[in-house]
């Protein structure tokens, strides 16, 4: 959080495209867009906001209030010129030449039992003024209890669902009421006052004019003497401080009661009020959601002492979003006895790659997985030539990295491509240049067409030299009036999947074509057939280590008649892992990363050495 009251230090780097951007020494790495190199930069350039309010292509943020120092342009020392008021620095505003903010004083309540802060005020007075500043990320908590004078009853000013809240309550009887503000849990500093004149009693929040209004009650009150901020001490046993919910967790400042500061150091040296369980000149709150630990586009939320990720909508679950839904290939839901239908997989498990709708045939010997395009129908095109070509991109419903993940973890993989033609010739063989390609996964152009392999500009009839005309090496090359068609599979897996088909010859006289290219089907995952056997007890498989940053996965089947077993283990020189079967119904997860070991049991309803 860079509202702490401390300096930090920012720097952007630009070189060509490449930009570097830091945060207190953490940097960004990203590339800029278009395509000059050059940073073509405006006839001005605004440090801590802009000259012109509402100046078009300008952000709708405000202007900044602080300090800046060592501002720096390209090695030029920007507050020196201004300083000495040289002709091309200007300055707006209110801009003196030296750090001068007051020094304010936050204090942090730590515990979310005994955290209290306690404040004398004024007693008897005809009316009631508090203001303060909170910062928190828990979306309940107690901010102000204090029993009124002249009985006219306690008031409650509370955290509520990110909400507050302002109660004043006599004995059983709720006189008043007052909600205001939403989402107030959100880490940022919000200002909170209470004002009470006579019967009329005012709560304001956030006073500026995103404020909504201030809302008003009609009752009689009067300050009282004891002013608890943030909880009630254990021990108190009046009615002096209520605390119908927990207490709050987070920070406050700038404390008014009655119109005069409260001097927070006084508070800590102990000639002031009391306090448990406080940070006093600090403000200690972190912000757990940046960096952002929830994998998968997951949303971060956080209270004071941890963060949770909303998974909903990702297709993945866990604590960070980490672990995937959907099984990797249509060889584990067979596996699992699922029959034929619709599924997602996803190909590199929890990796970067989201989940991919296939269609799984397991009702044949070969498990294939098949994913549809937007156009699998037979398509008929006329009136193309080399200057009005004729395409159509192919839409399988995933990215090109997800289809790629699929193929190369398959076994096999092929795609029908079928041209009917009269009059439209298809590759122009034998040695002309090709009317009618198609573009792979690298976006190259390949001029083969099904049955033939890579490099060779044939059909699957000029392989099997059976083709209309023996002088061509595909069907529609000998250019017939009749129709005719070159039908065939494309298999060579580095060029899968099609995602574009171009023609260019029906614009002659009765010249027609019609072409259909059929879905991305697949079998064998190459990763679920890797099978070994252990036949002795001293049989084993070596790995090397890996280095995990925040998370890892270790994943396989098994079969067994054993009672027992080591899966793996990884021993260090205090710390290890190790994953066995312990009995015919238990598989045993132990783990220490020195902080003691932990163990994690799952208990199998079913044998597991069957």
């Amino acid at each position: 959080l860079l509202d702490d009251q401390h300096w930090h230090s920012v720097l952007i780097e630009r070189v060509g495209k490449q930009v570097n951007f830091s945060v207190d020494r953490h940097t960004q790495h990203f590339r800029t867009k278009g395509e000059a190199d050059a940073l073509d930069i405006d006839y001005e350039l605004s440090f801590g906001g802009i000259p012109v309010p509402g100046k078009p292509g300008t952000f709708l943020k405000k202007n900044f209030h602080g300090c800046i120092e060592n501002l720096y342009y390209n090695g030029i020392n920007i507050i020196d010129l201004a300083k000495r008021r040289k002709h091309q620095i200007y300055t707006v505003g209110n801009v003196t030449f030296s750090c001068s903010e007051p020094q304010i004083v936050p204090i942090t309540f730590v515990n979310s039992r005994s955290s209290y802060l306690l404040l004398p005020g004024t007693p008897q007075i005809d009316g009631l003024s508090v203001s303060f500043q909170f910062r928190t990320w828990n979306k309940d908590g107690l901010l102000l209890s204090t029993e009124l004078s002249e009985g006219s009853g306690t008031l409650l000013l509370s955290l509520e669902g990110g909400t507050v809240r302002l109660v004043i309550q006599k004995m059983t009887e709720r006189t008043a009421e007052i909600l205001t503000g939403s989402n107030l849990n959100d880490g940022l500093w919000h200002s909170v006052s209470i004002n009470a004149r006579r019967d009329r009693i005012t709560l304001s929040l956030d006073n500026d004019a995103a404020s909504p209004a201030q809302d008003t009650t009609r009752v009689q009150i009067y300050s009282g003497n004891s002013y608890y901020f943030g909880g009630c001490p254990d021990n108190l046993t009046d009615s002096q401080c209520l605390n119908p919910i927990k207490a709050f967790q987070g920070c406050m400042r700038l404390i008014f009661i009655d119109n005069q500061p409260k001097d927070l150091i006084s508070v800590q040296q102990g000639s002031l009020g009391n306090f448990s369980d406080l940070h006093i000149d600090l403000c200690s709150i972190k912000d757990r959601c940046l960096p952002n630990y929830c994998e998968h586009g997951g949303s971060c939320s956080q209270s004071w002492t941890t963060f949770y990720c909303n998974c909903s909508n990702t297709g993945y679950t866990g604590a960070t979003c980490h672990n995937s839904l959907y099984e990797q290939s249509c060889e584990v839901y067979r596996h699992q006895g699922n029959t034929a239908g619709f599924f997602y997989i996803d190909s590199d498990g929890s990796g970067p790659l989201g989940p991919l709708q296939v269609y799984c045939n397991i009702t044949e010997d070969k498990i294939w997985t098949s994913v549809q395009h937007n156009n699998t129908e037979l398509t008929h095109v006329r009136g193309a030539d080399p200057e009005k070509p004729y395409t159509m991109a192919l839409d399988y419903g995933g990215s090109m990295e997800q289809l790629e993940a699929m193929i190369d973890s398959s076994e096999h993989c092929e795609q029908e491509v079928a041209y009917h033609c009269r009059r439209s010739r298809l590759l122009n063989t034998p040695d002309g240049t090709p009317f009618t390609w198609w573009i792979g996964r690298s976006n190259e152009r390949h001029p083969y067409w099904g049955g033939a392999p890579p490099g060779v500009q044939q059909c699957e009839c000029g392989l099997d030299e059976s083709c209309l005309d023996i002088q061509h090496f595909c069907n529609c090359d000998a250019d017939k009036d009749e129709w005719t068609n070159d039908t065939g599979f494309l298999s060579f897996k580095d060029h899968l999947p099609v995602t574009q088909i171009v023609i260019t010859d029906t614009n002659r006289s009765n010249s027609e074509a019609a072409w259909r290219i059929g879905p991305l089907r697949c079998y064998g995952d190459r990763h679920f057939w890797n099978a070994v056997s252990f036949y002795t007890e001293a049989s084993y498989l070596h790995f090397p280590t890996f280095h995990a940053e925040f998370s890892a996965d270790i994943s396989f089947f098994f079969k067994t008649t054993a009672l027992s077993g080591v899966f793996l283990e990884n021993l260090g020189i205090k710390d290890f892992i190790r994953l066995e079967i312990s009995s015919p119904s238990e598989i045993t997860f132990a783990i220490d990363v020195g902080n003691g070991p932990v163990e994690l049991i799952v208990h199998s309803p079913s044998l597991l050495n069957d």
